[in-house]
């Protein structure tokens, strides 16, 4: 009994500090968040410009982007693997669809069976060109990421567009996977923000671009952002970067901020502090938030709704209600979200699995 209260009372004392850190962190204490559209751009854009103080070569003796890499894109912090931007299955026989790989297995003349650095946001699609041969527009690691050798020339210069499932060409253009497509989602967004003139989302994403009120950017990328939400390794990724680099890609840190500049899926505020209550569903109430079995959701107000439970790791999970309730009795311990919408609203809300 007494183990069991130690750990309820251990448990709200984390919960607590979880809450208290839900708030703007310092890194943005000049930025106006009472700003939207182009202004709040400007302001994000200045921000990580005059914090990019720190700028790595392409290949060095002394650290590099490969070094950064090896640890930036770690699947976790006791693992000796780097995840793989569009693998998929580390278990069949094709190594080019593979999803982690270890650090030092990294191309040195080879190509199958190794890992290279790709750029997200294409050299050739930028304007001017990204270039590696000095520090720069071409090194920045935000725009980095490991992928196998065999499926970044799969995915060569292909410009993006929809799909689902796992990653894979579509005529000539690509899709990165249901897993990566927000990724690459914050990463085309931080580039042009980084650098405005020359990585232009048009130039590398297809469709529409209804959303933004000056049409600057492909409403994919809006989606994407919304549904894939940011996993913990995107978030340990920027950390180490932002130690190297000096400057943080914001869309991680709260992919909310896509919304307040470019309008377009109303998508989770990590801070809990910018976005609007009157896009939430007032009358709805999820409860209980810590559970081990079951949430109940009352304030269903027709049967034009959708549910989504997302991990950690931002991914997915399937989950139907029936009798106003979600079986969660299969789910793991730890920190989940759901999203609820109906009637064009929104409703997002924290839970714990004990």
């Amino acid at each position: 009994m007494i183990v069991k209260f130690l750990s309820f009372v251990l448990f709200y004392f984390y919960l607590s500090i979880f809450v208290l850190v839900a708030q703007v962190p310092q890194y943005y204490t000049t930025i106006d968040f009472t700003l939207q559209g182009d202004q709040l751009k400007d302001e994000l854009s200045e921000l990580i410009i005059d914090t990019h103080t720190n700028l790595i070569p392409y290949t060095s003796s002394s650290t590099d982007t490969w070094d950064v890499l090896r640890i930036s894109d770690l699947v976790d912090v006791d693992s000796n693997n780097v995840l793989l931007i569009y693998g998929y299955d580390d278990n069949d026989e094709s190594t080019k669809n593979d999803r982690t790989r270890n650090i030092y297995s990294n191309q040195s003349g080879s190509c199958i069976g190794y890992w290279n650095r790709e750029h997200v946001f294409a050299k050739s699609l930028a304007n001017p060109s990204l270039v590696t041969n000095q520090p720069g527009p071409g090194t920045d690691i935000h725009n980095l990421r490991s992928a196998d050798c065999q499926m970044n020339s799969t995915r060569n210069n292909r410009l993006f567009v929809s799909g689902s499932g796992n990653s894979g060409t579509s005529g000539s253009y690509f899709y990165p996977g249901d897993e990566f497509k927000g990724d690459v989602a914050r990463i085309i967004m931080y580039m042009y923000l980084r650098y405005p003139s020359q990585c232009e989302p048009l130039n590398i994403g297809v469709g529409s671009s209804s959303y933004s009120q000056n049409g600057d950017i492909p409403d994919l990328f809006l989606d994407w952002n919304d549904q894939d939400p940011v996993s913990e390794f995107e978030l340990n990724r920027n950390d180490v970067i932002y130690s190297y680099q000096g400057n943080r890609n914001p869309f991680i840190d709260n992919p909310y901020l896509a919304t307040l500049i470019w309008n377009g899926p109303i998508t989770t505020d990590s801070w809990g502090v910018l976005s609007n209550t009157e896009i939430t569903t007032k009358n709805l109430t999820v409860f209980p938030t810590i559970t081990s079995d079951y949430l109940y959701i009352s304030g269903i107000i027709n049967e034009q709704y959708s549910v989504q439970i997302f991990n950690q790791l931002g991914q997915a999970l399937e989950v139907e209600i029936s009798n106003n309730r979600i079986d969660v009795s299969d789910f793991s311990s730890g920190v989940y979200i759901l999203k609820f919408e109906q009637a064009n609203q929104v409703q997002q809300t924290k839970f714990f699995i004990r």
